[in-house]
């Protein structure tokens, strides 16, 4: 038996968000169906709760807690029922008929006042009104319910147009109905044919799978011999393997599911199984993977973990819980609470997600140097596979530096097969040794034959080997590691004496040589003072004639070349050439000098030694075609 009809003016907030809804807030359709399920899902676990505590409700009856949705394709109807906790009369009217928000009406000012769209979804995220999402793909909302532990249940109904009837409505079940009179299906329009079976199948699939109570729905089915059946098939598989403890959970179950979200069919690497408790709650299901997919490195990659709230599909790619250098973590985010936008397609910039996307970087942090110490050889296949990126963190993450650092992997000079760690290194130096030294280069064989390493390897220091372009820019970043500084060896002043004698004999060694080069050195400071900004006596070089050299705190030729390819101009940088001062070459021209200092031929020598510097660095010549005349007339004049 039903009451007369009383018809309501929606709020005019209301009115405002509904027009925002329908036309210009959710960016697809089909998620309308989701908000309903997730309120559905809400009303039966406040069933739960509440029949804990309230006895009255526990003897409901209800021993079989459900969501159906139900299909009149004649009618042209979807119904969304649920069995769960029920709504009053007036909770339908706080509820829906009204945004029952502090500051709500305010927003919706700044709402109405804004230029775009955009603008829009970022200021209404502060409240969650998902219901009205039905309205999108619906001429007409009618939503019956009854509050359990009450006798009497309401019906609401309207077109969203700015009025609604509300009715008491006796005889109802206990639990809520939305039942929904479907626009026709319009492509055109975002529309699609909401009365499909399969249709629902994908919806309920793709945002809903995991909900925690079984979603129905009646099929009917034709076999060959038109024999017609009727079942009712549970659409969802409520197996949320992060809501479950680990030691429930099978390897085989975790790499399935790993599988359906990344698409590799390759077992990941590692499992991060983690649950968070306290003031905010949340669950993650993280996977290291074991190969760095083709597009690891594009520019049109996509980051970030799945979310849901409350087991409830979000969005595929969220980038605001997991920064750009472990773009190639995998898994989910599942949330108890968050806030979102009204369209839940946005995350809000708040404490929560700030603090959840620390703890997650925290977590992977330490599964990879958990890996690191108990498995090295897994560890080292990661590491080849997603070291680039990581070193990306060093630029990008200073409040993980430290941790980051004690992952890094590089080649080294102590072996020429197997990397090494910052620490392994550190745990290597000699007695008095206080630096960590590295060289970068083009390739490893590059780096081992250049100039720069010959007194390293004559004294015995291990020497880092940096090959990846992005070694150039973060070694600049990070000035220590373990309290030890890292030190390029092509750049600044090298002492490599390591005792008090020794550097004594140095010392005096090296005042003679300072007066022996003199004159020459001012000489050739002058003569290549377009390439160099000064020449000076080495104390780097065993073997070769010349090396260049930058200042401590100068940016290296390679670096120089990445900003310039990025279309940022710098001004060039001119470097210092360091001689050799026992090299026969130099010896020969500082004789050669003191003779004549006039002979142009000395220009041209010293141009020979700059270039060959320049050359055994892997640098460009400025000018290769006067090099090469330059050497081939003195290769001809010695025949």
């Amino acid at each position: 038996m039903s009451s007369s009809v009383e018809t309501l003016e929606f709020q005019a907030e209301t009115r405002q968000l509904l027009r925002l809804v329908i036309h210009s807030i959710y960016s697809n359709k089909d998620i309308f169906l989701r908000e309903l399920i997730s309120n559905a899902s809400d009303a039966l676990d406040k069933m739960r709760l509440e029949s804990l505590t309230d006895s009255s409700l526990a003897e409901t009856g209800i021993t079989d807690p459900h969501i159906s949705l139900e299909v009149d394709k004649h009618a042209r109807t979807l119904t969304v029922r649920d069995n769960g906790i029920g709504m009053t009369r007036d909770d339908l009217v706080q509820l829906i008929g009204t945004i029952a928000k502090s500051g709500t009406a305010a927003l919706l000012e700044k709402i109405k006042d804004s230029k775009d769209a955009a603008t829009a979804e970022s200021l209404i995220g502060q409240f969650g009104v998902g219901f009205y999402s039905a309205f999108m793909v619906a001429d007409k909302v009618t939503l019956r319910t009854r509050r359990a532990g009450t006798d009497s249940g309401t019906q609401w109904e309207s077109d969203g147009e700015g009025t609604y009837g509300i009715q008491a409505v006796d005889g109802l079940p206990v639990g809520t109905s939305v039942t929904l009179h479907l626009k026709l299906a319009d492509s055109e329009d975002g529309l699609a044919d909401y009365l499909s079976e399969s249709k629902i199948r994908q919806i309920v699939k793709q945002y809903s799978d995991f909900i925690r109570w079984p979603i129905r729905m009646a099929t009917e089915r034709t076999d060959a011999e038109g024999k017609t059946t009727h079942d009712i098939d549970t659409l969802n598989s409520m197996k949320a393997l992060w809501a479950r403890p680990r030691s429930e959970v099978t390897e085989d179950e975790y790499n399935e599911f790993y599988q359906q979200i990344s698409h590799d069919w390759l077992p990941p690497a590692e499992t991060i199984h983690m649950r968070a408790e306290g003031t905010f709650e949340y669950e993650a299901l993280l996977f290291i993977p074991s190969q760095a997919p083709f597009d690891l490195f594009s520019h049109e990659t996509k980051r970030g973990v799945q979310l849901y709230v409350k087991r409830v599909f979000i969005m595929d790619d969220c980038e605001a819980l997991m920064p750009n250098y472990l773009r190639f973590v995998k898994g989910v985010v599942d949330a108890h609470d968050l806030s979102l936008n009204v369209s839940r397609e946005l995350l809000q910039h708040d404490r929560q997600i700030r603090g959840v996307r620390r703890r997650l970087v925290k977590k992977v942090l330490g599964a990879l140097k958990s890996m690191q110490s108990k498995d090295a050889e897994r560890y080292t296949k990661v590491w080849e596979q997603f070291g680039r990126a990581l070193k990306e963190g060093l630029v990008e993450d200073t409040d993980n530096t430290e941790a980051l650092l004690e992952l890094v992997s590089a080649a080294s000079t102590h072996d020429p097969e197997k990397t090494t760690t910052l620490r392994e290194y550190v745990e290597r130096m000699k007695d008095g040794q206080d630096t960590i030294y590295y060289l970068t280069g083009e390739s490893r064989a590059m780096v081992e034959n250049s100039p720069h390493m010959e007194a390293f390897a004559a004294k015995g220091y291990e020497v880092l080997i940096l090959t990846d372009p992005i070694d150039e820019v973060w070694v600049d970043q990070v000035p220590t590691f373990d309290g030890r500084h890292l030190q390029s060896i092509a750049k600044g002043q090298v002492d490599l004496d390591d005792s008090a004698d020794g550097q004594k004999e140095a010392d005096a060694e090296k005042a003679q040589r300072e007066q022996d080069f003199a004159a020459l050195l001012p000489w050739l400071t002058t003569t290549l003072s377009e390439q160099v900004k000064q020449v000076r006596l080495s104390s780097r070089l065993t073997t070769s004639a010349a090396c260049i050299v930058g200042d401590a705190h100068d940016v290296t030729p390679t670096l120089e070349k990445m900003y310039r390819a990025m279309g940022q101009q710098i001004p060039p940088v001119k470097r210092i050439l360091e001689l050799n001062p026992a090299h026969p070459l130099i010896t020969a021209l500082r004789t050669a000098h003191d003779a004549n200092a006039e002979n142009p031929a000395l220009a041209q020598t010293a141009e020979l030694i700059y270039g060959s510097a320049l050359l055994a660095e892997g640098g460009d010549l400025p000018d290769p075609a006067r090099f090469t005349r330059l050497l081939t007339d003195r290769l001809t004049g010695t025949l």
